[in-house]
């Protein structure tokens, strides 16, 4: 007896040891589920490559509407992620100093200042702390593509927006206003040209920064001159080109470019082409329910899939690589009550998503997160309203791949106009303040379970 209850003793005791050995592991992130999961391959070590997807005002509702259209039996790439989070995104108001008051309702420059450098800004400004007004520029904050440059990783940058939008800006420029993308852009930025000694337009800072994969729109952007420094006069192109960097217009282009040198892709003057196109939003119940035309996107422009695919084959090398993909005009399509346009932008953003899960699973050493910069307007909401239940917003009836319909209303803006229907646009919806979904994959992916800010995604970016 003495002996059986000396070895109980001794069992608990041992327990106890090895549970607080683990609290003990768990609170020093020694060693996370995620590394656990592939500990034969990659133990106790951060990822190699990074690469996070930004689906720009992609919120439940609009992930849950792509799902629903496409049916609700067929899985979406987002859906083979491990592990799920949520993060806030509120951003900042203007002051003299800190503590700043919260904004509930940000917009994307400031969220993606947020995530990219793990500080709080105001709406409107890149890369660069708040100050008392908008035309006062702040510090500017070092960016999660800026230290994986000084470590020596290739980066990359890819959107289906024009390339100097606030997403793909806030990696790899700082400015306080979002607008100034391009030399001709740089009214509202006096202090921030080249030729004031600024660093420049946002186009001008992409150039200047190196990026070793810069793939988008905004080809506008480029072709303007610039005004001050040595290359005033010659476009930014023109600096790219100078500056030994591959420059292709179309999806010809980028597919022959070369490993080894940097890359420039710009296939739209604006904003790429939409991939689907649909039904217009009206007041009130919508249209008679109807199916989406899908592959409106013209040839010359590549999918985000196939930039995504070519980025990574151009960025891959010994040291590891950072690479920003955004699906930008989920956004885009929700403020403009285009419901196929918004979810066939969804769609192929999960198409790209699925081609950074497939290169993940044959190299266990990569992380893949994905997000969205802040919530949108779109709701989905019963499609057999009465007369005296009508939606309050601008409505959209969409046939899904089940047979069904699919209503999606948006109602963060007013109405335009008389406020009778039918109308066939309205303004501009608003995004609203809601936390948005987190996923990731591969070392260090459990970072973010739980509900967290956007502020904690720039250490998860560094695979700390």
């Amino acid at each position: 007896m003495i002996r059986k209850k000396a070895f109980v003793a001794a069992f608990a005791a041992a327990t106890v040891i090895a549970a607080a050995g683990m609290a003990s592991a768990a609170a020093s992130g020694a060693f996370n589920s995620a590394q656990a999961d592939d500990a034969g391959k990659h133990p106790q070590r951060g990822p190699k490559n990074v690469i996070f997807f930004l689906g720009d005002g992609m919120g439940t509702q609009e992930i849950t509407a792509a799902r629903y259209y496409q049916g609700v039996q067929n899985k979406l790439n987002v859906d083979r992620a491990k592990y799920t989070g949520f993060d806030t995104t509120w951003s900042v108001k203007p002051g003299a100093k800190a503590p700043y008051l919260p904004d509930y309702d940000p917009d994307s420059a400031s969220t993606g200042s947020s995530w990219a450098t793990g500080k709080k800004t105001i709406d409107e400004r890149i890369s660069q702390g708040p100050s008392s007004a908008d035309n006062v520029p702040g510090t500017n904050y070092q960016t999660v593509l800026e230290l994986a440059q000084k470590r020596g990783l290739k980066v990359g940058n890819v959107s289906t927006a024009e390339i100097t939008d606030a997403t793909p800006a806030v990696l790899a420029s700082h400015m306080s206003l979002r607008g100034c993308q391009g030399p001709a852009d740089m009214a509202n930025c006096p202090k921030e040209t080249k030729a004031a000694g600024g660093l420049g337009s946002i186009a001008e800072q992409e150039v200047d920064h190196k990026v070793d994969v810069l793939l988008g729109g905004g080809r506008g952007r480029f072709e303007q001159p610039i005004t001050g420094g040595p290359y005033a006069g010659k476009t930014v192109v023109d600096q790219a080109k100078a500056n030994g960097i591959q420059y292709v217009t179309d999806a010809a282009g980028l597919k022959s470019a070369k490993a080894g040198q940097p890359v420039l892709g710009l296939f739209n003057k604006g904003n790429m082409s939409l991939e689907w196109s649909g039904p217009t939003a009206s007041l009130g119940k919508g249209n008679a329910p109807a199916a989406c035309t899908e592959n409106q996107r013209p040839s010359n422009e590549p999918s985000l899939a196939d930039m995504t695919s070519k980025a990574i084959g151009l960025l891959e090398n010994k040291k590891g690589f950072f690479l920003q993909v955004e699906g930008a005009s989920i956004d885009k399509q929700d403020h403009a009550t285009n419901a196929c346009g918004q979810i066939g932008e969804t769609v192929n953003f999960d198409k790209a998503v699925g081609v950074a899960l497939d290169y993940q699973k044959t190299h266990p050493d990569t992380l893949v997160v994905v997000t969205a910069d802040h919530a949108h307007t779109s709701q989905i909401v019963g499609e057999d309203a009465s007369d005296t239940g009508l939606p309050t917003g601008y409505s959209t009836n969409l046939t899904t791949k089940d047979g069904q319909t699919l209503t999606l209303t948006y109602g963060t803006a007013g109405f335009g106009g008389n406020g009778k229907a039918p109308v066939t646009s309205g303004p501009s919806q608003q995004h609203t303040g809601a936390v948005v979904p987190v996923w990731a994959n591969g070392p260090g992916a459990d970072a973010v379970l739980g509900t967290n800010d956007h502020t904690h995604l720039f250490t998860v970016l560094q695979g700390n």
